[in-house]
């Protein structure tokens, strides 16, 4: 008997799924409802350009419901008043209920967005589930504060869960961008309004019946979906709100903080876009290697990463030799069938983001930059959204695609002579979100990292840092962090109980 064929069997999964039918009604207070006024929208597969799911099209009226069953539960007490040690034990159930709906959820993902079956598996749902594992297990060993006084005081500082919060997140890693709000935010204690992208909601409406499945009391956790001008600015403005978590574009982060200052002045937090210098000295000797993660950090999810590294800095010494190495590499990152197992570069989210992307692309070659590798789109039979993976040399810092975030796979190789120069350039941009340092040369790589712009800056490597270190950014790629303990900073307000202690 000859083996299933792997392309076969998730094509078939995705038939299965779609015959059942996708439940596309938001959640609130623990129940599937569709929007107060009926409407719909269609959720569009970039496979093939197909309706794979009509979602409920959240407004005001429907996040104002979310919001209300969120701050009956947070001031109930049903979630927050628990002890960490048992919202310990709901986050580790919830993080199992993931991975036990993995190949649902890894399925849905891809048909949503785009990206292989093969990353979703083996890195957006067990990234998710790790992420709420971890938050879960951090929340019963993070201890409060007695501030030193004289015999006649207690001082104590103590952190407390901060509300309602709203959650925002974008389309490219829907299911990971969620898990890093809602990791710390219900391991805090507080009540979640979760919106996701109109572009790619499906998963997050399973995984608030996961959290519930897994003794997440209703109330806790809701789920929106919607258009950003109409339950995204909805959620910002709403004076019940007590904070925003937001991911996505710098041009709708600074709506974020607009809406607070017209509302409540909740607090903002915001991690936006990125275009992130990846710097190869001469002195780095394995350039196969460098080049490789280049292209593959770069390519990864289609380019649609806020910290892809799409300014790729070459010494001019070595510069040549590098891009024929990318050239070389770029073929192997064909786009394909995403249900295939195989493939490692997907379809971009949808004709929109498409054509966004071969506008940069057709913006490189009029400022004078050499395509060298892809600039077109492929696979145009299929009614997906595919473009080749393009490489730009002889770029200038000033041109378009080296200062906008193209979200895409379009990487662009600028020359250097110095490392003064190289600094120079790569922080001569709007954003500061991530970097990179390839050197051999243990001062050079720390004098670089120390002298860069960037909230992360990743040596002889790019993007290995794990849940255990803060991710975000500065100037305008935003404020506040996720992962790691300080994202408890978020999602907790500080309280200081200062007590008089009588004499005998």
């Amino acid at each position: 008997m000859n083996a299933p064929n792997p392309r076969g069997l998730w094509h078939g999964r995705a038939a299965d799924l779609l015959a059942r039918g996708i439940d596309g009604r938001m959640v609130i207070d623990g129940h599937r409802y569709h929007a107060t006024d009926g409407q719909l929208f269609d959720c569009i597969s970039p496979l093939d350009g197909k309706v794979i799911a009509r979602v409920a099209r959240g407004k005001a009226a429907d996040v104002a419901r979310a919001v209300t069953s969120a701050r009956a539960a947070f001031n109930d007490r049903r979630w927050a008043g628990q002890a960490p040690a048992q919202r310990k034990k709901v986050m580790l159930a919830f993080a199992e209920q993931l991975r036990g709906a993995r190949e649902e959820l890894a399925l849905l993902e891809t048909l949503d967005m785009g990206k292989p079956i093969k990353n979703s598996l083996s890195t957006d749902v067990p990234g998710a589930a790790r992420c709420i594992q971890w938050f879960g297990e951090a929340v019963d060993k993070i201890y409060d504060e007695i501030a030193p006084t004289g015999d006649n005081a207690l001082a104590l500082v103590t952190r407390q869960a901060i509300g309602v919060v709203g959650a925002i997140v974008p389309w490219n890693y829907p299911m990971l961008m969620a898990s890093w709000k809602l990791g710390p935010a219900l391991a805090a204690g507080n009540s979640v309004v979760l919106k996701p992208s109109e572009k790619s909601p499906l998963t997050a409406l399973r995984l608030a019946e996961l959290a519930l499945e897994a003794g997440l009391p209703e109330g806790v956790f809701n789920v929106v979906p919607g258009f950003g001008h109409e339950a995204g600015e909805a959620l910002a403005l709403h004076l019940d709100v007590d904070a925003i978590a937001f991911t996505g574009s710098t041009r709708t982060g600074r709506r974020m903080l607009d809406y607070a200052s017209r509302s409540n002045l909740k607090r903002v937090y915001n991690e936006l876009g990125g275009k992130s210098a990846n710097i190869v000295f001469a002195d780095f000797d394995d350039l196969d290697r460098a080049a490789a993660t280049a292209a593959g950090s770069m390519f990864y999810n289609q380019g649609e990463s806020c910290n892809a590294p799409s300014r790729l800095l070459v010494q001019d010494t070595i510069a040549d030799a590098f891009v024929e190495k990318l050239k070389a590499l770029a073929t192997q990152y064909a786009p394909a069938d995403p249900l295939d197992p195989g493939t490692v570069l997907g379809a971009l989210v949808d004709e929109t983001q498409t054509q966004t992307v071969m506008g940069y692309i057709q913006a490189g070659l009029d400022e004078g930059a050499q395509c060298v590798a892809g600039g077109r789109r492929a696979l145009e039979a299929t009614g997906g959204q595919f473009v080749a993976p393009t490489v730009f040399d002889g770029v200038r810092n000033d041109m378009k695609i080296a200062q906008e975030e193209i979200f895409g796979p379009v990487l662009a190789v600028i020359r250097f002579k110095t490392e003064a120069e190289a600094i120079a350039i790569a922080n001569d941009s709007a954003y500061g979100l991530h970097a990179g340092v390839w050197s051999r040369s243990l001062d050079r790589a720390v004098r670089v990292s120390r002298a860069l712009q960037a909230g992360t800056v990743h040596v002889n490597q790019y993007d290995e840092d794990d849940i255990t270190v803060p991710f975000g950014g500065v100037k305008q790629s935003g404020n506040g962090r996720d992962k790691s303990l300080h994202a408890f900073d978020k999602y907790t307000e500080l309280k200081t109980t200062w007590m008089r202690i009588e004499s005998v």
